[in-house]
């Protein structure tokens, strides 16, 4: 089975909790579940992984180089600001995807810039937590 991983990044632990009323009220661990689902049923094994940390996200990046068909990547407020998060992408050679809950292009103008949108394959936007799920869809096509 093809294996993808989901990297989350600071805050969407809070999910449910922090603005609702922008992320929703369904929390991370609902999405992990439903990843895993419905990866199963479109044929992937999904790992999720999250962390507040840049350089956790870094490490864990580099980590996949091996092991991992695909790549689905929330940096959240990392998207905006950085530059090794972006670097570590630049390594891998497997299909990935940026993911954002909410549309960053209709936030803040500093969130409106994303540091990685030039080195992933696509970048889905704006539809909550089924954005997540068209990402899996996206990189199973771009594996298959």
């Amino acid at each position: 089975m093809r294996k993808v991983l989901v990297i989350h990044g600071p805050n969407l632990n809070l999910l449910g909790v922090r603005e609702p009323d922008t992320y929703g009220a369904f929390t991370l661990d609902e999405i992990n579940l439903e990843l895993k689902d419905f990866g199963e049923k479109i044929g992937l094994s999904v790992d999720a992984f999250q962390s507040n940390h840049e350089g956790e996200i870094v490490e864990k990046i580099q980590s996949i180089r091996k092991g991992y068909n695909a790549l689905v990547i929330n940096p959240a407020a990392y998207t905006h600001t950085s530059i090794a998060i972006r670097d570590a992408l630049l390594l891998l050679d497997i299909p990935t995807v940026e993911v954002h809950l909410s549309n960053i292009y209709k936030r803040e103008p500093f969130r409106q810039k994303s540091m990685i949108a030039d080195v992933v394959n696509g970048q889905i936007a704006g539809f909550g937590k089924h954005g997540y799920l068209l990402a899996l869809q996206a990189v199973l096509n771009l594996i298959s």
